[in-house]
């Protein structure tokens, strides 16, 4: 695979080791953004009229359509992966007393939005608890019952990078006839996706991880047969199979997922989104998931046969199925945000999570920088 670094140009600067914080864009996703928001900000609706306005997330669609093997009308751009797990939360009729299953090592946003339902339907909330931020599956079975609504987790974690396997959790959600709701912001874009593959019924992904995006987009997939028996919690005047019939006296929904469409949002951002799934398809989804995976794999074998650096724990699970682009390393008796602090003032960019230094690779990352950084981390713990 040969990416242009030139698209990447922080990259001569710094070795830049955080896409699981916010990735870099790739210029022509950049430009695309800046080009659009132009033509708008000096000409409002001279290149942006009615029938732009109502197309505007069609290329976003359609690349996140063939990047998850899914139908068109089961993709809905939204504005964050926060707002599509609410908005799926919210249209579904759980019934008090069911219960959300998830991890006390997730994203915060995969596990708040069903605690707040639950105070309003008298949810029962689950969470598999975990061992220095990795869950082991048959603690998260367990939990999983037939008054289980959903299972809500990450498909690969955001603090550790640990890897579920999302058919094994597609298979405990519906024979307890259970719905899987996944969050793939940190594997959009890095891992092969599947959906009809492995029977996910929602899965949302945030637009400025994996994917290469900027703030600001997102995308949301609801299975066809789930979505025909959801009515949408919000609803605007996107909402409508015709947004510019404008017609306030009735409320038709638009087929599929594009009915959770309800509002203007950031379309520029929605824009660079396309425009940055366009970049990783045309270099390979597989072969980005192989050089990710293969960088992950290397820097976990340097660390762990490297004799100059003090004792250290990989929180990442070191069996390559269960994990992608995410390296968590703690070292022990150390001072971890101050290793990830000294890090970033040496130019490594990488961050401090569960108590251990995170380094996240993509497609701009080299077998180079996995030297830098380890030889920056023999220097400040030295």
């Amino acid at each position: 695979m040969q990416v242009d670094l030139g698209h990447f140009p922080k990259t001569r600067e710094v070795t830049y080791l955080n896409s699981a914080s916010i990735s870099l864009m790739p210029k022509p996703a950049i430009e695309s953004m800046i080009e659009f928001q132009m033509k708008i900000a000096s000409g409002g609706t001279i290149d942006f009229d009615e029938t732009a306005e109502t197309e505007v997330f069609e290329k976003a669609r359609d690349e996140a359509a063939r990047m998850l093997g899914a139908r068109r009308n089961e993709i809905a751009v939204v504005s964050s992966a926060t707002e599509g797990i609410c908005a799926v939360a919210w249209s579904l009729k759980l019934s008090p007393g069911s219960n959300v299953v998830s991890t006390d090592a997730e994203f915060p946003s995969v596990v708040y939005p069903w605690m707040r339902l639950g105070e309003q339907k008298s949810l029962d909330i689950r969470l598999a608890h975990s061992h220095d931020g990795v869950v082991d599956e048959p603690n998260l079975e367990k939990l999983v019952d037939d008054r289980t609504a959903v299972i809500s987790i990450s498909h690969v974690e955001y603090g550790t990078g640990q890897r579920f396997d999302l058919h094994w959790l597609a298979e405990l959600a519906h024979s307890h006839g259970a719905i899987v709701v996944v969050d793939a912001t940190q594997s959009a874009g890095l891992v092969p996706l599947d959906v009809r593959r492995d029977a996910i019924d929602v899965l949302v992904s945030g637009s400025y991880k994996g994917l290469l995006g900027p703030f600001g987009a997102g995308i949301l997939y609801i299975s066809e047969k789930l979505g025909e028996e959801l009515t949408p919690s919000l609803a605007g005047w996107r909402s409508t199979p015709i947004p510019y019939e404008l017609d306030a006296t009735r409320l038709p929904f638009a087929q599929g997922a594009r009915k959770f469409e309800f509002s203007t949002m950031s379309y520029a951002s929605a824009v660079g989104l396309a425009e940055s799934m366009k970049y990783i398809r045309e270099l390979g989804y597989e072969n980005a998931s192989a050089h990710t995976m293969s960088l992950t794999r290397e820097f976990l074998s340097m660390l762990k046969s490297n004799q100059k650096l003090p004792e250290n724990m990989p929180l990442t699970p070191e069996d390559q199925r269960r994990h992608a682009s995410i390296a968590s390393i703690r070292f022990r008796n150390r001072d971890n945000s101050a290793i990830a602090r000294m890090l970033v003032e040496h130019n490594i960019i990488v961050s401090q999570r569960f108590n251990g230094v995170r380094f996240s690779f993509h497609i701009y990352n080299t077998d180079r920088d996995l030297l830098k950084a380890i030889e920056m981390l023999e220097k400040v713990l030295g």
